[in-house]
């Protein structure tokens, strides 16, 4: 079976008609119904996002790109990044390759989800991703936690966090304006996507396998919602949970 070549690069959802959605879940009939417009409404109340097309109507301007997780072979004998990471299974027919890849969702205003896809084909393990980046949507809190800053404005994250996967650890600090992404090429997406624009970072383990490195990135966001903050500190540091309004 040949192998499609698909590049790598941000892709924006096209406009999501309303009408002709058949929601199969309680929450995607209120939605269609109007009763719930916004996507705090789920997230805020703990309810399971059991379909994708929930998210794409209720944020409309949600981009997409796959990350760098595979290997391939390169003109001149050297190895070369990929989207896509294949594998073979031995049969009595022969060799039966496979592809998987990792897909990151967001619209870079504090809404970011990760997936992973895995099918005989390139462009079905794609979608399987995506889809499953939609459904795992979290929201996170950014602000200014930096020392050296203090514009209470949310351009980084409010505090240190730290997350895990496999036997990669990677810890992400606050960081003052105008610093950027001090984070490996693939994380700077995750974080871009989230709408995270400064931060400093320290990662430990073997950080060369991709697909631990991202999810164990992804651990570390999640913990931005899951740690309680002070009134007081949360004013100090301009914090903001989900859209910047």
């Amino acid at each position: 079976m040949k192998k499609e070549n698909h590049e790598s690069g941000i892709r924006k959802d096209k406009g999501f008609d309303t009408q002709s959605w058949k929601p199969k879940t309680e929450i995607g009939m209120k939605i269609k119904k109007g009763e719930i417009v916004d996507i705090n409404e789920v997230l805020d109340q703990g309810h399971r996002i059991l379909e994708a097309k929930i998210v794409d109507a209720l944020i409309p301007n949600l981009e997409n790109d796959l990350i760098e997780i595979g290997q391939s072979k390169g003109k001149f004998g050297g190895g070369k990044r990929s989207i896509w990471k294949q594998t073979q299974k031995k049969s009595k027919e022969g060799n039966k390759p496979s592809f998987s890849t990792v897909a990151v969702v967001g619209n870079q205003d504090g809404f970011v989800g990760i997936g992973k896809g895995k099918a005989k084909e390139t462009v079905p393990a794609r979608e399987k991703a995506t889809r499953q980046a939609k459904l795992n949507l979290i929201k996170i809190k950014r602000g200014c936690g930096s020392w050296e800053c203090g514009c209470g404005q949310p351009h980084t994250i409010p505090f240190k966090v730290w997350g895990k996967c496999g036997s990669v650890e990677i810890t992400l600090m606050p960081a003052p304006k105008g610093t950027k992404l001090c984070v490996e090429t693939e994380c700077q997406k995750l974080l871009k996507f989230a709408g995270i624009k400064d931060v400093y970072s320290k990662t430990k383990g073997h950080t060369k396998t991709k697909i631990n490195l991202i999810f164990a990135c992804m651990e570390a966001l999640k913990q931005l919602s899951e740690i309680k903050v002070k009134p007081d500190y949360a004013k100090k540091a301009g914090i903001v949970e989900g859209r910047n309004e």
